[in-house]
């Protein structure tokens, strides 16, 4: 049996070997003591791609949010968010119990929301409400189906917010997916926003990593709640050191991620009992609906996993795949085949169901 193909997420990626040899050379230091080299270096760099005036390197995708919201807000406050943010459904309840936040869910197609949606959610300045402080933006969107915010729409949400006094963050795990899609770069996103979450473990393919980037004075705040939350790390050159790499040569490639996730979406257009809006396949995540009469989205990915495939389930009859660096055009062609193939398996199955005893 070939090797399973995991379009599980684009988190699962090994690092290259290019990657590999870039973290043993790195050198090193404590950057708890703020003196690690490497981690300088990467700090620099993201600041300076996203045109801001520092950086904090982080563990995770999770701690890179979750440091920015403490960082901008305060106990009693309140966020304004899409319904389906990564905040709210991923991070553990983490802006209550880490940062005493509320969140005010927003509606929209594809996880995006208008003007009016953000006006329409701040709160009055009664003493007995929240008080809005806080816009959280996310950019390529997860469960709103892998979407890039318009640069115009963006910067109008992002206007609104500071014209009402909210701070803005922008949840950008994938950014360097949608400046790809959108051909842009990523400050044309970066300067609406007040900080930036950057996640170097999903497309761009290194083993561990995030960062935070801001003012000098709110990266300060993110750096003391890093420490706080336990998020600091000692000799992290070797995984800054990867980043570097990524950000050196895993950018541009991005497009072919995207190029596969729509072969993946057009071939599913073909397969009876599977249902999918191609128009929400913009980078490299393809998501379509399995008709309830072939099974549960959880039965389907069973099945799948025994033909060698692996994707996740996202809702009732909701499936996700995510192309990335370690998936090929033959690998996707091969998972379309396992796709039919499981189709087909369901509906004998249901047909079997259906016969008359004897």
């Amino acid at each position: 049996m070939p090797p399973a193909i995991d379009l599980r997420s684009d988190t699962v990626t090994r690092p290259t070997k290019a990657m590999l040899s870039a973290m043993i050379a790195a050198e090193v230091g404590d950057d708890v003591l703020g003196d690690d080299p490497t981690v300088i270096e990467l700090e620099a760099k993201i600041a300076q791609m996203l045109g801001k005036e520092s950086a904090c390197f982080v563990p995770s995708g999770t701690m890179a949010n979750q440091t920015a919201i403490r960082a901008l807000t305060e106990p009693g406050d309140e966020i304004v968010a899409h319904g389906d943010s990564h905040i709210i459904h991923y991070e553990s309840g983490a802006p209550a119990a880490l940062s005493g936040c509320g969140v005010f869910p927003l509606q929209g197609a594809g996880g995006q929301f208008g003007v009016e949606d953000v006006v329409a959610a701040i709160r009055s300045p009664q003493v007995y409400m929240p008080r809005s402080r806080l816009l959280v933006v996310e950019n390529t969107h997860n469960r709103g189906g892998g979407t890039v915010w318009p640069l115009d729409r963006f910067s109008l949400v992002c206007d609104a917010a500071r014209r009402h006094g909210l701070s803005v963050h922008l949840d950008g795990a994938r950014l360097f997916n949608a400046c790809v899609a959108a051909l842009c770069r990523p400050v044309d996103y970066a300067r609406h926003a007040d900080t930036v979450s950057i996640c170097f473990s999903k497309g761009l393919g290194a083993p561990v990593g995030s960062a935070v980037v801001g003012t000098s004075a709110t990266i300060h705040r993110v750096r003391r709640f890093r420490k706080m939350f336990g998020g600091a790390m000692r000799q992290s050159g070797l995984l800054a050191a990867a980043a570097i790499h990524a950000l050196d040569h895993h950018i541009e490639r991005l497009a072919d991620d995207h190029a596969h996730a729509r072969r993946l979406g057009n071939g599913i257009t073909a397969i009876e009992g599977l249902a999918i809006d191609l128009a929400s396949v913009q980078t490299n995540m393809v998501f379509f609906e399995v008709e309830r009469e072939l099974g549960t989205a959880a039965r389907f990915c069973e099945l799948l996993s025994e033909h060698g495939v692996n994707m996740l389930p996202m809702g009732p009859q909701r499936v996700r795949a995510v192309t990335h660096l370690d998936v090929t055009g033959e690998q996707i062609e091969r998972a379309l085949g396992a796709i039919a193939d499981v189709v087909a398996q369901s509906t004998a199955e249901r047909q079997g169901d259906r016969r008359p005893a004897p």
